[in-house]
């Protein structure tokens, strides 16, 4: 039987209801596949702070330490529960960042995927929707403007000042890149090379390794694209689309719009890969404002469970499993109340409910 210990950090808000059904998805799994996942549970985000003083507890860097991979739910509070806590302990900046350092996961993953018949869901027309969406965003997650030099104070004129850097460095680029291109070559051989090299130099360095890595994958066309046109031509045309790769910033932003043109980030796991460790997380907050009431749909947990079975444990016959059965709660008619939309035909369930019904779903897979 093999064994695979799992760093549970529930995070914020809505973080330990949809984390609850994520769960089940694995405790049948593990029965379904004779495997043991050995879940350890550990305090990270807000409400790590509260109850031990530090948003990335020490406890909770071992366990991590320990796993072989971690599964997280989202973290942070309102922005005024927010100035509860010193900056930088804020959650983003005291537990997200140093768990990305830590493990140095510099190649996110984010699928933005819907089948035709779950187009409902998205805003876009169904013409522009067409057969489907299904795309997948690379995103360099551990360099440029994020993680450089940051100084604030006041300047020689008396004014308060900011200062923060984007840099990055020519291995930290190849190595996105190269990622990008092996993704790409096992989907349709089409990559997105997304940058703004008209403004900005380090998009021009960003450029020119990529075409140095891409002289080896010669089977793979490469497509070069503004940022903002790109952000234009995911609501005009995300069909176009298939393999996108960007630094990070861009990364955050575009991702969250493909969430946008899917209809919620509540549809959009991902999973955020290192050298040597992963952890998989939904692409969306922790909406506080709905925290406790059993609305919240754990599509995108449940899907980066799916992402960690594939990606982590080489199981990828079960979380295709997974995906499927967790679109078929939806064509079947069932959603939470968070994701339906005023005079939607849907039956409304709750966040548990939606979990045992993926669950039934993927029983009889």
């Amino acid at each position: 039987m093999s064994a695979y210990k799992i760093a549970l950090l529930d995070g914020d808000g809505i973080g330990p209801e949809i984390m609850a059904e994520a769960v089940k998805v694995l405790n049948l799994v593990a029965e379904r596949q004779n495997v043991d996942f050995q879940l350890l549970p550990g305090a990270f985000g807000a409400s790590a702070y509260f109850s031990h003083g530090q948003s990335f507890p020490e406890e909770t860097k071992a366990l991590c330490d320990e796993a072989d991979a971690i599964i997280k739910g989202p973290i942070g509070l309102s922005h005024e529960d927010s100035k509860k806590i010193p900056v930088d302990e804020q959650p983003e900046r005291g537990a997200l960042l140093p768990l990305r350092r830590r493990y140095d996961t510099f190649a996110n993953f984010r699928p933005v995927s819907l089948p035709k018949g779950l187009a409902h869901f998205s805003p876009l027309k169904p013409e522009i929707i067409g057969e489907g969406i299904d795309f997948i965003i690379i995103r360099e997650l551990v360099g440029g403007l994020y993680f450089g030099k940051k100084e604030t104070g006041v300047n020689a004129a008396g004014k308060r000042y900011v200062n923060e850097m984007l840099e990055y460095d020519e291995d930290q680029i190849s190595r996105i890149a190269k990622v990008a291109f092996e993704t790409a070559q096992k989907r349709k051989k089409v990559l997105h090379n997304i940058h703004k090299s008209n403004v900005l130099k380090s998009s021009v360095l960003w450029n020119e390794v990529m075409d140095e890595v891409g002289a080896d994958y010669p089977d793979v066309e490469v497509k070069n694209i503004l940022v903002d046109a790109a952000a234009t031509y995911l609501c005009l045309n995300p069909g176009q689309f298939d393999v996108m790769v960007m630094e990070n910033m861009f990364g955050d932003i575009l991702s969250d719009q493909g969430g946008g043109i899917l209809g919620s980030l509540g549809l959009m796991p991902s999973a955020c890969i290192g050298p040597e460790k992963a952890y998989y997380e939904p692409s969306h907050g922790s909406a506080p404002d709905i925290a406790g009431q059993g609305i919240a749909n754990p599509y995108s947990m449940i899907g980066s469970v799916a992402m960690m079975l594939e990606m982590s444990f080489g199981m990828a016959d079960e979380a295709r499993n997974v995906w499927l059965a967790m679109q078929s709660v939806f064509a079947d008619g069932f959603s939470t109340p968070d994701l339906s939309r005023p005079g939607a035909d849907v039956k409304l369930i709750s966040t548990a409910d939606f979990g045992d019904r993926v669950v039934a779903a993927l029983g009889k897979s």
